[in-house]
């Protein structure tokens, strides 16, 4: 089994679409275990944002119940990948989790040709711009996940 964590700040917008948005490309496997968190105390317990329940409704990806959880330094230890969206995020989550000895923790788009950070639809409102680059990272995370392409 293959456990990936994806951190955000509040785990209402980025880290849960993502997390729904790979639990949709790979409904087919059963070596998968995907979750979210966030790195702030700011959501914990609040659902998903509405701007995220609906773009993913519009490109026809299920949106299961799901409320925000703050990352933990033992998640570290629990998972195989902890894929942050932006800086900012890694900053925080190297903070939570004591370091990455291990080479754990990555940003999204390091899947991509491209890099770079995925920004905030709380700030943006940029909903449809957020879910294209959650979708191409988690389609190069998958390549990289199927052995198509060398790990980042």
């Amino acid at each position: 089994m293959i456990k990936i964590l994806f951190v955000c700040h509040g785990n209402i917008c980025r880290s849960p679409m993502a997390e729904f948005v790979l639990k949709y490309l790979s409904r087919y496997r059963d070596d998968l275990f995907i979750s979210s968190a966030a790195t702030s105390t700011e959501e914990i317990g609040n659902g998903v944002h509405y701007g995220t329940v609906e773009i993913l409704r519009r490109k026809g990806v299920p949106v299961p119940s799901h409320r925000a959880v703050q990352l933990k330094k033992s998640d570290y230890n629990a998972y195989d990948y902890i894929i942050g969206m932006d800086d900012w995020n890694i900053r925080n989550i190297r903070r939570i989790t004591g370091g990455d000895p291990e080479r754990k923790i990555y940003k999204l788009l390091d899947f991509t040709e491209r890099g770079g950070d995925i920004a905030d639809p709380w700030f943006t409102h940029d909903f449809e711009t957020t879910y294209n680059d959650i979708y191409e990272g988690c389609k190069g995370l998958l390549e990289v996940l199927n052995g198509r392409t060398k790990n980042t």
